[in-house]
C-alpha cells in the first residue's frame, strides 16, 4: 500500500519486471543536468549522437537523489564494449569477469558499461560459475529492461538521462528510497550466490544511506556468509575499503557484527571487540576517519589498515618477546606474520602495506627521547601518520598521554627549546652507542686499509 501510495505522489505508474518503466520528470525527481560531472555528460551526449542509448546509471543518481554528492559517475549504453571504444579516441577495455569501457574525459574516468542480458542455459548466453553459483565471467548483453533487472538493489537500478532530465525506474527504486528501504531485486539467497560481496555492500549502503534492510534481503545474509571466503582477495579489499572509507565506517562495522558478515573477514574484527582497549581504539580510528571523509579531507588507506591490524601486532609481538627474542626484531616478525595472514583475505597493496609497516616501526621509537633519536624520528617520511597514530593510542588509554603531549611540544619548540626537552640518557645506552661507534669506525678502517691494498 505505501509502495502504491508513494508511486502516486511521483505521479508514475506502478511497474513491473514485464511491464513499462516509470519516467520520471524533473519536477518530481529535482535532478538537474547541472549535477552530473562535464565530462560524465560529454560521454552520454557522444554516445546519443552515434546513435546508441546512454544514461547515467546505478550510485550516482541514488546518490543525487539522497542528497549526497557522488564520487563518481558510471554509464550504461546499448553500445557493444568495441562500439563504446570506437567511438571514444580515449578509451580502453578492461575487465574480466564482466567487459567494460575506462572512457578519459578530460581528468575523469568515466566507467561505461554495456546493458547485461540475462544468462540463460544456452552455450551463447550462459555465464561460467562456480560451485558455489559464483559468477566467473558474463558478457550476455541485453536490453535496458533486462540490465535493470541484473542489478543488485532496486535503488541502484535507476536510469538518469541528462538530456531530458528524466529517471527511468524498472523497480520501484525512487519509492523504496523514500521510505529508506533497501531491497533486493530477484531471489536474494541466488543474487548472494551469483556474488557474495553484495552483503557487504548491502550493509555499507544501509548505513551510508540510513536505510533499513528489507527482511527478505536480510535474512539470508547470516546463512551465506561463509560465502565470502569464496571472494578472491582483490575484489574484497576493494569492497572493504569503499565500506571503511564510506564516511560511515562506524556504522558499517557495528552492521556487520549485527549480521554476523564480522567473522573472518579481518582477523582482527574477530578479537578486538572482545578486548575493551582494542575496541576503544579502532572505534577512536573509525570515527576519526569518518569525520575526515565526511569533512572532504583526505585519508590513508594505510594509516586505516594499519589501526585495524595494530592489536593483533600487539599480540604477536609479545608472544614472540616471551619466545626470548629482542624488541624490535620480534616486532618486526609480528608485522610480518599479521600481513602474511592477512593477505589470504584481503590483497593489500604493496605500497598500502610499506606504510602501514612504516606506522608501525615508529611506535617504539616514540619511546627515546635522548639524544639524537627524536630529531631523525621527526625526519621519518611517516612521521606525521607515525605520530597521529601515537595520538590514538594515548586517546584510547594504550599508552600514557604524557608521551604524546611530549611529542606534540617537541614538534612545535623551537631548537633550544627541543634541547631543553631532551630527558639525560642512561648509562647503558652510552656504552651501546659508544659500541656502535667503535664498529662503525672499525669497519671503515677495514674498508679503507682493503681500497689501500
Amino acid at each position: 500500500m505505501i509502495r502504491k501510495f508513494i508511486s502516486r505522489v511521483l505521479g508514475r505508474k506502478t511497474t513491473s519486471l514485464a511491464g513499462t518503466p516509470a519516467v520520471i520528470g524533473v519536477k518530481t525527481h529535482g535532478i538537474r543536468r547541472e549535477a552530473i560531472s562535464a565530462g560524465c555528460r560529454r560521454t552520454v551526449e557522444t554516445l546519443q549522437q552515434h546513435g546508441y542509448q546512454a544514461f547515467i546509471v546505478g550510485g550516482a543518481v541514488r546518490d543525487l537523489l539522497a542528497g549526497i554528492p557522488p564520487k563518481d559517475f558510471d554509464v550504461a549504453t546499448n553500445a557493444t564494449p568495441e562500439q563504446v571504444r570506437q567511438s571514444f579516441r580515449r578509451s580502453r577495455i578492461i575487465g574480466r569477469r564482466f567487459q567494460i569501457v575506462h572512457v578519459m574525459a578530460g581528468p575523469e574516468t568515466i566507467e561505461v558499461t554495456t546493458f547485461r542480458g540475462h544468462h540463460g542455459d544456452q552455450d551463447n548466453h550462459k555465464a561460467q560459475t562456480d560451485a558455489q553459483g559464483r559468477v566467473l565471467r558474463d558478457n550476455v548483453f541485453g536490453s535496458q529492461q533486462e540490465d535493470a533487472a541484473r542489478r543488485d538493489f532496486t535503488v541502484n537500478a535507476l536510469y538518469f538521462d541528462p538530456t531530458s532530465e528524466t529517471i527511468i525506474d524498472y523497480h520501484h527504486g525512487v519509492a523504496d528510497l523514500k521510505q529508506k528501504t533497501l531491497r533486493m531485486i530477484g531471489e536474494p539467497k541466488t543474487r548472494y550466490r551469483e556474488d557474495p560481496v553484495r552483503m557487504l555492500r548491502a550493509v555499507r549502503l544501509a548505513a551510508k544511506l540510513d536505510l533499513v534492510i528489507d527482511p527478505a534481503t536480510r535474512r539470508p545474509i547470516r546463512e551465506l556468509a561463509d560465502l565470502i571466503e569464496n571472494v578472491p582477495p582483490s575484489r574484497l579489499f576493494d569492497e572493504m575499503l569503499k565500506l571503511l572509507t564510506s564516511g560511515y565506517a562506524v556504522k558499517c562495522v557495528q552492521q556487520l557484527r549485527e549480521e554476523g558478515l564480522h567473522h573472518g573477514l579481518l582477523p582482527l574484527l574477530d578479537v578486538i571487540f572482545e578486548q575493551p582497549l582494542g575496541e576503544r581504539f579502532v572505534m577512536l580510528a573509525l570515527e576519526n576517519t569518518d569525520k575526515r571523509v565526511r569533512q572532504g579531507k583526505r585519508i590513508s588507506s594505510g594509516f586505516l589498515f594499519a589501526t585495524l591490524l595494530w592489536h593483533e601486532v600487539l599480540t604477536k609481538w609479545e608472544a614472540i618477546k616471551a619466545g626470548g627474542e629482542r624488541p624490535i626484531p620480534a616486532l618486526f616478525q609480528a608485522m610480518d606474520s599479521v600481513l602474511d595472514v592477512q593477505a589470504e583475505k584481503l590483497a593489500i597493496t604493496r605500497r598500502i602495506a610499506t606504510d602501514i609497516k612504516d606506522i608501525w616501526a615508529l611506535q617504539p621509537r616514540f619511546e627515546q627521547r635522548s639524544g639524537k633519536r627524536p630529531y631523525s624520528v621527526l625526519e621519518h617520511l611517516r612521521y606525521r601518520a607515525g605520530y597521529d597514530f601515537l595520538l590514538l593510542r594515548a586517546a584510547s588509554g594504550e599508552v600514557d598521554e604524557t608521551l604524546a603531549q611530549w611529542w606534540t611540544d617537541f614538534a612545535n619548540a623551537d631548537g633550544e627549546a627541543r634541547a631543553a626537552m631532551l630527558l639525560p640518557q642512561k648509562p647503558d645506552e652510552k656504552k651501546k652507542r659508544r659500541r656502535r661507534k667503535r664498529k662503525s669506525n672499525g669497519a671503515t678502517s677495514d674498508s679503507a686499509s682493503h681500497e689501500t691494498a
